[in-house]
């Protein structure tokens, strides 16, 4: 990773991973409002705005992400990029999944099956994967620097006990159950 980063557009850019990734995020995002689940943070309080706002802008890294993917050309035929590239895919791939998930399951009822059942918000932890993958088969620390705002922000500044709360108020007994047997970031169920 060199200290003054690469802007160079072309068709071999990070691009390439982001645009997909945004299509299925927002392609999940369309088919969470047409299910009806619990979403926004005006249905919880928060307790600090700060950490409210923080929280909704590592959400919002996405677009100055995307927008910097276009001009960050990813390290070819390098040890970066055969390293970043499975990862990429991994975040890619499971966000794919974390959609037919969620296409599946029948309106009003929590999600529980496919990768949520490992984990209460795999979303997440594939758009880590995600963007941990394009810093580094981009080699830049810029990237990174996002990677690591989207994940204090949802991990460290509370976004998910929000969001659980919310559907602890929507689903009521059947996501507490779901959180009895489901570790919050990764595991093994407790069934």
């Amino acid at each position: 990773m060199s200290a003054i980063p690469a802007f160079d557009i072309g068709i071999w850019n990070a691009w390439i991973f982001m645009v997909p990734f945004l299509l299925v995020n927002l392609l999940f995002f369309l088919l969470m409002i047409k299910k009806g689940a619990p979403s926004g943070p005006s249905r919880v309080p928060c307790k600090s705005k700060i950490t409210l706002l923080f929280g909704i802008s590592s959400k919002i890294i996405y677009l100055p992400a995307i927008v910097y993917s276009v001009f960050l050309p990813l390290k070819l035929d390098t040890i970066w990029f055969y390293i970043g590239l499975p990862i990429t895919l991994v975040g890619l791939l499971g966000s794919i999944v974390i959609m037919v998930n969620w296409a599946v399951t029948p309106v009003g009822k929590p999600v529980t099956k496919g990768l949520y059942r490992y984990s209460r918000h795999p979303i997440y932890i594939t758009g880590v994967f995600m963007l941990l993958g394009v810093s580094i088969i981009s080699a830049s620390w810029i990237f990174l620097l996002f990677t690591i705002i989207f994940g204090i922000g949802i991990t460290r500044l509370y976004l998910i006990k929000i969001e659980e709360a919310q559907c602890l108020g929507y689903y009521k007994a059947a996501y507490r159950e779901y959180m009895n047997k489901t570790p919050r970031w990764i595991g093994i169920p407790k069934s």
